[in-house]
């Protein structure tokens, strides 16, 4: 009897986990972190409508990822943590994951924000170096989602165009002007869509180098005896091809201005100022036939250019 009672005290002994034999207050939760992991799939390809599809970046940690807009970048906005990144230039944005991740992860979404346009990703992490992008330059069907009415020409658009018409020959011969021994010349004028661009060399025929203070023009009287600051309009360039600040003695530019038209008692004065006390200030006066005559653009002169961003039409 006393062999079956010592029996089954042992067998219930182990019938027991040993868990369960410690006491309620000794029993500890589990500390460890559960990650949801979040793989892609077809329904992330759309936003905004099921018509739309969202393209993908793939990136991997040994990879900085560099994402090109065709146009100079506003904003860029990354949705989550898993993901860091900065922009390095005006219209690149480089990326990368912020640590090892699972094979085909959603890491999440990067949206970037142009001048103009819009486009937006989903990034995807890949275990393979070698399927990452390092250069991912967005195309033109990734940003129709959003055109800004605001903005008639992105700025990588009016460098295309200036960097052909600079490309481009001589058209105008009668407009130029000559002072302290620098020749100013008009070379061409175009407009295109809702500006003038406005094509200008400089020639130096003196040994002493020419130092660029600004490039300024302004819509003034013909007769400047009685021109008073209420009757000159200062235009600010939208923008300029030729960023140099000095020459020795030849220099050519082309700078963009907003289209307008003005009355025949005005012309156009195109002011190149040096950088000296009492420098040298060349006056290149552009009658309004000129403007007038201003060539339309022909299309076939971006196909000389040995870079071209894509035009948005």
């Amino acid at each position: 009897m006393n062999r079956i009672t010592i029996a089954l005290a042992v067998l219930g002994t182990l019938a027991v986990p040993a868990s369960a034999q410690k006491k309620y207050g000794e029993i500890r939760p589990d500390t460890a972190k559960v990650r949801y992991v979040r793989s892609a799939n077809k329904a992330d390809s759309y936003i905004f409508d099921k018509t739309v599809r969202k393209n993908v970046i793939y990136v991997n940690e040994e990879v900085t990822t560099h994402v090109i807009m065709p146009e100079n970048i506003k904003l860029v906005d990354i949705s989550t943590d898993k993901i860091v990144g900065n922009q390095c230039a005006d219209n690149i944005v480089r990326i990368k994951p912020a640590g090892r991740m699972y094979e085909n992860e959603l890491a999440g979404t990067i949206t970037v924000i142009g001048e103009r346009h819009l486009a937006q990703f989903d990034v995807i992490y890949t275990s393979g170096p070698a399927k990452a992008y390092s250069v991912y330059s967005i195309q033109l069907d990734e940003m129709k989602r959003y055109s800004n009415p605001d903005v008639l020409m992105p700025e990588s658009q009016m460098a295309n165009y200036a960097w052909a018409i600079f490309g481009s020959g001589k058209k105008f011969n009668n407009i130029h002007s000559q002072r302290y021994g620098i020749k100013a010349v008009v070379n061409n004028i175009y407009a295109i869509n809702d500006y003038f661009f406005i094509d200008f060399s400089l020639y130096n025929s003196t040994k002493i180098k020419y130092d660029i203070d600004e490039v300024r023009i302004k819509l003034t009287d013909k007769k400047e005896a009685k021109a008073t600051n209420s009757q000159t309009i200062e235009l600010t360039p939208v923008y300029s091809l030729n960023r140099a600040k000095s020459f020795q003695k030849g220099y050519r530019n082309v700078i963009v201005i907003d289209k307008l038209t003005f009355p025949d008692e005005k012309i156009l004065r195109l002011e190149i100022a040096e950088d000296q006390i009492s420098g040298r200030v060349i006056y290149i006066p552009i009658e309004y036939d000129d403007v007038l005559h201003a060539d339309s653009f022909d299309e076939s002169l971006l196909n000389r250019l040995p870079f071209t961003i894509n035009i948005y039409r």
